[in-house]
């Protein structure tokens, strides 16, 4: 780890700041042949350089209003183009992994899984539901997506979304009409988040745009035999969080076809021979570890000093269908100071050193950090739209405003060490905006005006139609 021994030097020029809004021009200019028209191609960029504004909230109509004023129709537009525009995300993906492995990629990249909840008011925005909400920490309304995330050494961003879609709104009738509100595709099928997960990981790997080695994900992947299989066939290493009651064998126990009884069909199936130990919980391995078995190591540099943690690492014997299967290696994280304990299975070839492993292990915050800098500072759950296209949409632009901040901080790290939240600061005084004259004051305050005013007649006339029909009041 490199130690710097004085504060990085602020060497940056006006010219060197002045050239950002350049290069957003460049980098959205990369991505005009995916949008069919001069008008997508300008309302794209107008929505992406609104989720890089320094404003409060970045839906549609605070950006609209922060970049053109009062006038009504620039909000319709936005409206329309982010929540049924004609444009496909699946091929702009594509090209945007190709971009991030340009700036970010290296041959043993992590892909990183994690899923992301965005809290929502009534039932009308696509595949809400009750259901749990990692932000809210508690069963709550709201949206759940499932994520992929890529990091190597010189950084890390986001590559692919999906936005969960529970049951009921596949195939429940009652959900028919928002359905067909929301714009969901007619073929679409239920899948869970593994499986979503795992169509994701396969696309990305088939399209070969982007390097990577490694697949990182937590426990609720991690305990999924058949989510951990596909990447072993998909010719990638994974490193796994796993429960303590996860069963595995410290030796290759003996398997055999259990002799026949005389009565009816001879058995075929192998079993456990009688005399071989049974698999035991990676808790009660843990248990039975010496002091020799652990080491210190640095997982990584953080802004407060090194993180450290002592490890311990033994191939074990994985089980599958209550039979041994294939040797991995089996994790073990104690933390320094409290001993509390991760736990992680790989299928890394055996002569991995311990020191990859401690790498990769700490590979999991990456996806964390991009969900709060894409949260607080680019708007990824502010947005208002309710469409299956317009959800897509959305994170689409988010994930390539969050690469753009990425790839200028790498740019700048020539010059300048910058965290992105400081690139994103540079950023905005570029993206200033001169202050409203007292007319375009005033026009904006009318805009409100009239708008509070429809909100207002709106909640009115369905309060008073509660009145007139008592089957609609709650009691």
């Amino acid at each position: 780890m490199q130690l710097l021994e004085t504060a990085p030097e602020v060497n940056l020029t006006t010219k060197d700041i002045k050239k950002l809004a350049v290069q957003l021009q460049e980098y959205v200019a990369i991505y005009y042949p995916f949008f069919r028209r001069f008008e997508q191609r300008h309302w794209a960029e107008q929505y992406l350089q609104g989720l890089l504004l320094d404003i409060p909230r970045k839906s549609i109509e605070p950006i609209m209003l922060q970049l053109y004023g009062a006038p009504a129709n620039a909000v319709r537009a936005m409206q329309q183009f982010l929540g049924e525009g004609k444009w496909e995300d699946t091929a702009i993906r594509k090209q945007h992994w190709h971009e991030v492995n340009i700036t970010l990629g290296e041959a043993d990249g992590v892909f990183i899984f994690d899923g992301s909840d965005f809290p929502k008011q009534g039932q009308n925005s696509v595949g809400v539901k009750r259901q749990y909400c990692g932000e809210l920490g508690k069963r709550a309304n709201c949206q759940a997506g499932v994520f992929l995330g890529y990091a190597s050494r010189l950084g890390y961003t986001l590559l692919d979304s999906r936005l969960y879609m529970p049951i009921e709104w596949l195939e429940d009738e009652a959900y028919a009409t928002r359905r067909k509100r929301c714009g969901v595709p007619q073929d679409l099928k239920f899948a869970t988040k593994l499986d979503l997960a795992r169509e994701m990981l396969r696309t990305i790997v088939n399209s070969g745009q982007i390097q990577g080695q490694w697949v990182r994900c937590d426990e609720d992947y991690g305990k999924d035999p058949a989510f951990l299989d596909a990447i072993d066939e998909l010719n990638l290493y994974y490193l796994a969080d796993v429960l303590p009651q996860t069963q595995v064998w410290l030796e290759r126990p003996l398997v055999e076809v259990p002799e026949y009884g005389g009565r009816g069909q001879p058995p075929k199936r192998k079993k456990l021979a009688q005399a071989d130990p049974k698999a035991q919980t990676i808790q009660e391995i843990v248990e039975q570890l010496q002091p020799f078995h652990w080491s210190t190591h640095i997982i990584k540099e953080g802004a407060n000093g090194p993180m450290m943690a002592t490890f311990a690492a033994l191939r074990v014997i994985n089980r599958r269908n209550k039979l041994p299967d294939c040797e991995v290696w089996l994790l073990v994280r104690r933390h320094v100071e409290t001993g509390v304990l991760k736990l992680y299975l790989s299928n890394a070839p055996a002569d991995t050193a311990i020191e990859i492993l401690v790498r990769i292990s700490g590979m999991r915050w990456p996806i964390e950090t991009c969900f709060e800098q894409g949260k607080q500072l680019l708007g990824m759950g502010d947005y208002e739209v309710r469409s299956w296209r317009g959800w897509h949409h959305h994170m689409t632009l988010v994930m390539l405003a969050h690469h753009f901040l990425v790839r200028m901080q790498c740019r700048l790290k020539k010059t300048l060490l910058l965290t992105l939240p400081q690139t994103q600061v540079l950023l905005c005084w570029v993206l200033t905006l001169p202050p409203l004259s007292v007319e375009q004051l005033l026009a904006l305050l009318e805009y409100r005006q009239q708008r509070n005013w429809a909100a207002y007649r709106s909640h009115r006339k369905r309060r008073l139609q509660k009145l007139k029909d008592p089957s609609q009041v709650s009691l």
